[in-house]
């Protein structure tokens, strides 16, 4: 059986970028999530992995969050 390989689009491969920065953020503070970071509401680099999340789930398209 042969594997597809999902081709990512430009914002989705801008999470991905963030995630791995941000995990290695987590790495070097011993940390398993942003939650105990005393830089967590101040923190930029969390901020535009929100962005990002955000824009991966828009495909850039704008607006607001819509539930």
């Amino acid at each position: 059986m042969s594997e597809e390989t999902k081709i990512l689009d430009e914002w989705e491969e801008k999470l991905e970028k963030m995630i791995v920065e941000l995990n290695n953020c987590q790495s070097e503070k011993n940390l398993k999530t942003c939650t105990p970071c005393s830089a967590f509401f101040e923190c930029s680099l969390r901020k535009k992995y929100v962005i990002a999340v955000y824009e991966s789930m828009n495909k850039g398209s704008g607006g607001g969050f819509e539930f």
